[in-house]
């Protein structure tokens, strides 16, 4: 007799990836004749209805902290789901690592969604990245992960500093959020390390990992802007040091989260 539970995740898995090719064919067929704002609906639309797909909801904590006008977002790293929740909060471009641009599918995406990408292993690079993202910032708010990988979500890794220069050269504000995921167990919303892409992991893997551990919760906490006029260097210590004091804090006002049938009605 088959597992009715392994049957549903397949049958996610196969919503998910009619869902990803949706997406595709959106950006080459519809997105040429977008606006601007209709191209960041479609954007929030997709995302949202991806997390929902993978059992996840979203929960905000002081969204007001976000700038209204272009930004440098600064967030720690633990899952290449954390880019799908700050587009459902707010579509941007991103700066990701090069080898997301050799992802199936994704990384395709993430190059039609204008999507910068850093040399890890090149500190010359990032800072020729930073002199790139200048002026779009000028524009747009765009969203760095300084930690240059992605970690369990006990910790938040040192920053690297380069990409901050692109903040210090356009005299933008630098906003902050707090990436977090949690489960629901007998004892209340717990913290998760289910989403985490660390290691060796594939997307596969990762995207099975997520369905056996639905319903999760993702926490985006915005925090107060960092300060303006001072360096790159000090812009990454300040930033690092406010996110790594909120990452083990009890999350406020949380919510419960609902069935996983109504998660993905």
């Amino acid at each position: 007799m088959a597992n009715p539970f392994s049957f549903s995740i397949f049958f996610t898995l196969s919503r998910i990836t009619w869902h990803i090719v949706r997406g595709m064919l959106t950006l080459c067929f519809l997105f040429p004749f977008l606006s601007s704002e209709e191209k960041a609906q479609q954007i929030q639309n997709w995302t949202r209805k991806l997390l929902a797909l993978l059992g996840i909801r979203l929960h905000l904590v002081n969204a007001d902290f976000f700038p209204k006008g272009p930004c440098l977002l600064v967030a720690n790293h633990i899952s290449w789901v954390d880019i799908q929740a700050i587009m459902a909060f707010k579509p941007m471009r991103f700066v990701a690592k090069s080898e997301v641009a050799r992802w199936p599918l994704f990384g395709w995406m993430a190059i039609q969604l204008g999507t910068l990408f850093v040399r890890r292993d090149s500190a010359l690079h990032g800072r020729k990245v930073a002199q790139e993202m200048a002026p779009i910032l000028e524009q747009e708010p765009i969203c760095i992960f300084p930690e240059g990988t992605s970690t369990d979500g006990t910790v938040v890794l040192p920053f690297k500093t380069s990409l901050f220069e692109a903040a210090v050269l356009s005299n933008i504000p630098v906003s902050m959020v707090v990436i977090r995921y949690f489960s629901e167990t007998t004892n209340g919303l717990q913290p998760s390390c289910e989403a985490a892409f660390i290691g060796e992991m594939g997307l596969v893997e990762s995207i099975f990992k997520i369905l056996q551990a639905r319903p999760l919760l993702v926490v985006l906490e915005f925090l107060p802007l960092a300060p303006q006029g001072i360096d790159r260097k000090a812009l990454a210590e300040f930033t690092r040091n406010q996110i790594a004091v909120k990452i083990h804090e009890k999350l406020p006002n949380a919510p419960k989260l609902d069935l996983l049938s109504a998660t993905l009605r």
